[in-house]
């Protein structure tokens, strides 16, 4: 089974990707991980993209994307995955995609994630991180349905996309998640 977790920030990818990820034995990719792991190895790509972490830049998408096509070719991906935080773009989900057809493999399921906005702010905002402050919370989820709204409607047209809703208590969504992936 390979899967793509989409959703904003705090609506819970990441519980379940973990979750899913030992219920099914593959590997949880998270680019986030990717890319700490890239740096922490001192990869070519990972001491390039350390440049740009140095400097408070974000990392260029073929940086990324490079790191995304090392990491789906490692051993322990080839039998499926999850992919936690990528792609995050329409750009990125064609190159995945064409990616995808070079390595011989291919997305069964996009799955989205929904959660009202009003309860991703009290979810961050309880986390108590330094940057999530309501204000910043409401703009990053802004942004990210900018940069998302068309890839939710580039996998919905290709009859991939599962939505779940994640404002659900957590086993609920697991269950909705197993029954769905399993249909």
């Amino acid at each position: 089974m390979r899967l793509i977790f989409l959703g904003p920030p705090g609506a819970g990818k990441g519980t379940q990707a973990q979750r899913v990820s030992q219920r099914l034995g593959i590997p949880h990719i998270s680019t986030g991980d990717i890319l700490r792991q890239a740096v922490a190895d001192q990869t070519p790509l990972g001491q390039k993209a350390k440049s740009y972490m140095d400097r408070g830049d974000l990392v260029p998408d073929d940086l990324i994307l490079g790191l995304v096509r090392e990491r789906l070719q490692q051993d322990d991906a080839q039998s499926g995955w999850i992919l936690d935080g990528f792609p995050r773009n329409l750009s990125q989900a064609q190159f995945l995609d064409t990616l995808l057809a070079e390595i011989h493999q291919t997305c069964d399921r996009a799955v989205n994630f929904t959660v009202p906005d009003d309860e991703i702010v009290q979810r961050l905002v309880a986390r108590g991180r330094q940057d999530d402050k309501e204000e910043t919370i409401r703009h990053r989820l802004m942004v990210y349905r900018q940069a998302t709204a068309p890839l939710i409607e580039f996998y919905e047209q290709q009859s991939r996309l599962l939505c779940v809703d994640g404002s659900q208590e957590m086993d609920a969504v697991t269950e909705y998640l197993s029954q769905g992936l399993a249909a």
